[in-house]
């Protein structure tokens, strides 16, 4: 009786005697001859030659200006305000003190920078898309969900002695990634015709992709209205010298995981040499609603990352 019933159930799962079941519809497949493949190809160049001359146009329209300070020296203010070049460049001084390093780059738009504009950091020959790097984080913590048992792709960096505590603590945000976030800090400055410094202005939200800031990266809930209370037992990463609940003090909805610079830094490039969106200039404010005008600027840089190549 077994044997008859298993002798069934192999007969009743044969598919149905159909062209389609059985794979035997017609098919059809082109004949590549000389004469087909350059018909083929003039149309698709047809399409491509305007839409490529187009977008070549557009990207013609595109003025950048690209400032490398990776050997940009220490500067320190003297007793009359002025900067003095130390001769000795940041990355070096950093490797061999613990103290900040700032220095000062002057430079000249030549051409009007018509808005709206962009800044951007870059670096060179970072791996971020090294396969340990892109792991290392705990998705469920960013998304608001805090546990003392932070996720093992986080290790090394998933706990760390705090000070303040006097104890061992678990790392918000954990992992590699987070933990090598970029924290220069670049300030920009504009004369005027009499040699007046002028800040540019600056906007540090809405630099990240709108889905991260709604759904990728969510705040626990605030304890008794702190979201300082709400991170408490939880330490700041060992390279970080903030807690993540004071990233952005001044404004509550770009603070905690929802900074959008770690956002933006969380978002792991797939090659060595990347750029990522820094700011945007503030085009609302008295003398930038068109961009950048042509004439002299200075760019602040208080060094933050122990790094050799970097530029914007």
């Amino acid at each position: 009786m077994a044997i008859g019933e298993d002798h069934e159930r192999k007969v009743n799962r044969k598919p149905a005697d159909t062209p389609f079941k059985q794979q035997h519809l017609q098919a059809w497949q082109p004949l590549f001859t000389a004469g087909n493949v350059y018909i083929f190809f003039f149309v698709i160049s047809i399409v491509a030659i305007p839409l490529g001359i187009s977008i070549l146009h557009v990207s013609n329209q595109v003025n950048e200006l690209v400032i490398d300070y990776t050997r940009c020296n220490r500067t320190i203010t003297d007793s009359n305000k002025t900067s003095v070049d130390t001769g000795i460049a940041c990355y070096e001084h950093l490797s061999h003190n613990n103290s900040k390093c700032s220095c000062t780059i002057s430079f000249k738009i030549e051409q009007d920078m018509m808005g709206p504009v962009f800044m951007y950091y870059g670096l060179s020959n970072y791996y971020q898309n090294h396969r340990r790097y892109v792991k290392s984080a705990d998705e469920y913590q960013i998304l608001g969900i805090l546990s003392n048992d932070v996720s093992s792709e986080c290790e090394p960096f998933g706990k760390a002695f705090d000070i303040k505590a006097n104890k061992e603590l678990p790392i918000a945000p954990c992992g590699a990634i987070a933990n090598s976030l970029f924290n220069d800090t670049l300030t920009l400055y504009k004369f005027s015709n009499f040699s007046e410094r002028i800040l540019v202005p600056l906007i540090r939200t809405d630099i990240a992709w709108a889905f991260d800031k709604n759904v990728n990266f969510q705040n626990p809930g605030f304890i008794n209205g702190s979201l300082e209370n709400a991170f408490d037992g939880f330490t700041k990463p060992r390279n970080w010298q903030k807690y993540v609940w004071e990233l952005d003090i001044e404004d509550p909805t770009n603070n905690g995981f929802q900074n959008e610079d770690l956002m933006v830094w969380m978002r792991t490039a797939g090659l060595p040499s990347f750029k990522k969106l820094y700011r945007k200039i503030n085009h609302t404010e008295p003398g930038f609603e068109n961009g950048l005008l042509r004439g002299d600027y200075e760019l602040i840089v208080d060094y933050g990352m122990l790094i050799k190549y970097k530029s914007i």
